[in-house]
């Protein structure tokens, strides 16, 4: 199987590298970390016998942290590792945790991953939310080392692509020894693709616990200074975008400004790569804004603001009183995390295509925390309306509070589960 899988990656790199290169000398991802991917090289000095976490990028670096951080609170002495695949997931990772072990992962060839295996003799490997690489899962079963998803979730359409696999998903989703799922109807889609309930477990969704909802933390408090808010200031913060979205925000703002409504929009572009494209549209657009990369304490406020840098989305999410969460109204997407603005209390909207985070988003609205516009439309008659009613605001954002605190949990849960998954000896020690 191996030599099957190294012949098709080797295949689809033929076939892509024009594409791949343009775009690696476009954004400058991952050509400089190509060798160390394809060759599976390890830092020297990374310590063997640790426990292997990764995270496919910032988003799963992020909820890492309070796993990790639970971890090593619980098992003091194992050593941790920790991975990552984009640069700008690298880059969180190196933040988030400065004093362990970071690197990139390996290329999913039987060499790369034998290679990092070999160096790491991991006792565990935890990957977070569910991205399977087969030559990965089978050197990790060769080994008898132990993998774990965490934080897992299933999306209908991948249910569905794994469904027409047939017996290639059985085999794959079998690979693994533990399935940490977020919610019961994620579990469901598991042992329906034949993985054995035994090995399925519902913890609920670590991102709760990651969402602490204090706008007063240093972070939210800093770039309020910078960006010049002040008290009673209306804050519309429009986050983790797709083309058209910061285009149809632009067009709202511009209509309730026109109408003269106060607000001080916020825009987050969802990746790095469209940061001066979105400058563009701003400058075309004739509006006063600024890029956080170049603002300095005592600068005049802008009207927009164009968060052009990576980590600090959560961070501007406390600053919003209104708060639309994006990738949801482009129908490719899916969708993104609308935990964070909820546990803020801010009032949160979403758009029709949140398939990525349905439970998550059905349970929200159901809970009186969130609503879903269906089109730019009704988009901009809800924000309207909401701008004018302040009780509907104070009881949208108070639900979305409470229904994130009920969540709360998933991380010592998960905590417990991965423990019974290290070696007998390691369990002895912390007990």
């Amino acid at each position: 199987m191996p030599w099957l899988l190294n012949l098709a990656y080797l295949l689809g790199l033929v076939l892509l590298s024009p594409y791949l290169l343009w775009r690696g000398v476009r954004t400058g991802r991952y050509l400089g970390s190509f060798w160390s991917r394809f060759l599976g090289r390890v830092p020297a000095g990374v310590p063997t016998g640790a426990v292997w976490f990764h995270g496919v990028s910032v988003g799963e670096v992020h909820l890492l942290r309070q796993v990790i951080a639970a971890f090593r609170q619980r098992y003091p002495h194992l050593p941790v590792v920790v991975t990552s695949t984009t640069d700008t997931g690298l880059s969180e990772a190196r933040k988030a945790f400065a004093d362990l072990p970071v690197f990139v992962f390996p290329l999913d060839f039987s060499w790369s991953v034998r290679r990092v295996l070999a160096s790491l003799q991991p006792a565990m490997v935890v990957l977070a939310e569910g991205e399977l690489w087969p030559n990965l899962l089978l050197a990790c079963r060769s080994r008898e080392v132990p993998v774990a998803i965490i934080n897992a979730r299933m999306s209908p359409r991948s249910f569905s692509r794994y469904r027409t696999l047939g017996p290639i998903s059985r085999w794959l989703l079998n690979l693994p020894e533990c399935w940490l799922v977020q919610h019961e109807t994620f579990a469901l889609s598991l042992t329906t693709l034949s993985v054995p309930p035994e090995r399925v477990q519902v913890t609920g969704s670590v991102n709760f616990d990651g969402a602490t909802g204090d706008r007063q933390n240093p972070r939210t408090q800093a770039l309020r200074e910078l960006f010049g808010i002040e008290p009673g200031e209306f804050v519309w913060a429009v986050g983790s975008t797709q083309p058209p979205e910061e285009e149809v925000a632009l067009r709202i703002w511009q209509g309730l400004r026109e109408r003269g409504q106060s607000v001080r929009l916020i825009l987050v572009p969802r990746q790095k790569e469209r940061f001066d494209e979105v400058a563009r549209l701003l400058e075309s657009s004739d509006v006063s804004f600024a890029r956080r990369s170049t603002m300095k304490a005592g600068d005049e406020p802008a009207d927009v603001i164009l968060v052009d840098t990576i980590g600090e989305l959560g961070a501007v999410w406390g600053l919003a009183d209104l708060a639309f969460v994006g990738g949801s109204l482009d129908g490719v997407r899916g969708g993104q995390n609308m935990i964070e603005p909820a546990a803020y209390g801010s009032v949160v909207l979403f758009g029709p295509h949140v398939w990525n985070f349905r439970t998550i988003a059905s349970s929200l609205i159901d809970a009186g925390g969130a609503i879903q516009i269906r089109d730019e439309a009704e988009l901009a008659e809800v924000v309207t309306r909401l701008i004018a009613s302040k009780s509907e605001r104070s009881n949208l954002g108070l639900a979305a509070r409470q229904f994130v605190r009920q969540q709360q949990g998933a991380t010592a849960r998960t905590i417990e589960l991965l423990g019974r998954l290290l070696p007998v000896t390691v369990q002895n020690e912390a007990a």
